[in-house]
């Protein structure tokens, strides 16, 4: 691993500190980039009350000098304006866990007084430091004309049909939804369902689908099992809380059909290898393959419920409904950005794994020189060869 991001904060505290080091010098960095992506995370059918009140924008505080990456580690800082209202507060105690969170195993792991320091760090207001350690990594992908991007696809019980659009056309069209899902009907679906969802007390999850494009042949390898892609991209992305399931392309379905009906044939058109079908999700072996990276992930509804659920206090052991604490009814449209960011991550770091260098300028000239899938750009010899030559035993 090249790239390394470590993130610092509380939900309700000053704010979150995010540390991404491992970036060429040279890079051009651009705030406000930064900002949209974080504004982003903050919009969409669902979100709850709490993001009236965060207005998210990063502050440079290293690595960065004249809007260009030094080579050193880039640090943001992301205030939590929210934290006004709880400074100097005496908070109530915090003793009953809400089933599907880490309030409890929590408590028991760090020996917590008080439910509340799991939940302040457990909370997916972390994901903040992560979006914009994912908005600077699609300035380094889009150097080399690289491009993640997301959308839902899923809400609820309502699905949409993507069919017959393209990857990009999927891209651009969630952009005119509140959803943020491509097709109008289902996005209208979708509203409706979160609308009697917030009427209900109850919560929604959903699938959102993320896809890189523009990526060269060879990022990842499967010489050890920890430097496939594919295994690299699930465990950044199952990271993300609530994210409990997790394919690429279309993996679940292909589990049941026949393997004649779901590898992604090979044919030759002008010189360059070409695919029918991306069923593989743009990775087989561990590897890119020139395809299209196809990501699903599934996103639990949020367990915490205007519904209160059955729990105990943990202070008198008595049984107790759980609390509700402020939070969204479905999350799906604003984790779009924060799927797409520990995309962008992870790629950046498998390119920069397979080029090298400490500037950007040597970055790009080691990137003109991958090879393509053009057909003569292969050394294949079409030669017999012996492997593992036979061993010369004395038998005197």
């Amino acid at each position: 691993m090249i790239l390394r991001l470590l993130t610092s904060g509380e939900s309700h505290g000053p704010g979150y500190v995010m540390i991404l080091d491992g970036l060429p010098a040279g890079l051009p960095l651009e705030p406000e980039m930064i900002n949209r992506d974080l504004t982003q995370r903050q919009q969409g059918a669902g979100a709850g009350l709490r993001m009236k009140i965060e207005k998210d924008r990063v502050k440079i505080i290293g690595g960065v000098l004249e809007n260009r990456t030094t080579g050193g580690p880039v640090s943001f800082f992301i205030e939590n304006l929210d934290h006004k209202n709880w400074r100097g507060r005496a908070v109530k105690p915090f003793v009953v866990p809400r089933p599907g969170h880490a309030d409890l195993a929590a408590a028991v792991k760090y020996g917590y007084d008080d439910l509340r320091p799991g939940l302040e760090r457990a909370s997916a207001r972390e994901t903040t430091a992560r979006v914009a350690a994912g908005a600077v990594c699609r300035m380094l992908l889009a150097q080399f004309n690289i491009r993640v991007g997301g959308y839902v696809s899923a809400i609820g019980p309502v699905i949409a049909d993507l069919s017959q659009l393209s990857f990009e056309e999927r891209i651009r069209r969630a952009r005119l939804s509140s959803v943020l899902c491509p097709d109008p009907q289902a996005s209208q679906a979708m509203e409706e369902a979160i609308d009697l969802a917030v009427k209900t007390g109850d919560t929604l999850g959903g699938v959102i689908e993320v896809v890189a494009l523009g990526l060269p042949v060879g990022l990842g390898s499967f010489v050890q099992w920890d430097r496939r892609l594919d295994a690299r991209l699930a465990y950044a992305i199952m990271s993300i809380p609530a994210v409990k399931g997790l394919e690429f392309g279309p993996a679940f379905e292909n589990s049941l059909r026949s393997g004649s009906q779901v590898q992604d044939a090979i044919d030759l058109e002008g010189g360059e290898l070409v695919r029918r079908t991306n069923r593989a999700g743009g990775l087989e072996g561990g590897i890119t393959n020139g395809q299209p990276l196809h990501v699903r992930a599934a996103f639990k509804p949020i367990p915490t419920l205007r519904m209160s659920l059955p729990s105990v206090d943990l202070s008198t052991g008595s049984a107790k409904a759980s609390v509700y604490e402020r939070s969204d009814t479905c999350q799906v449209p604003r984790a779009v950005v924060v799927v797409e960011a520990m995309t962008a991550f992870t790629v950046a770091d498998a390119l920069l794994e397979k080029l090298g260098g400490d500037t950007l300028v040597e970055i790009k000239e080691r990137y003109a020189a991958l090879k393509s899938l053009q057909v003569e750009s292969l050394s294949l010899s079409g030669e017999s060869h012996i492997f593992w030559p036979e061993e010369n035993h004395d038998d005197s």
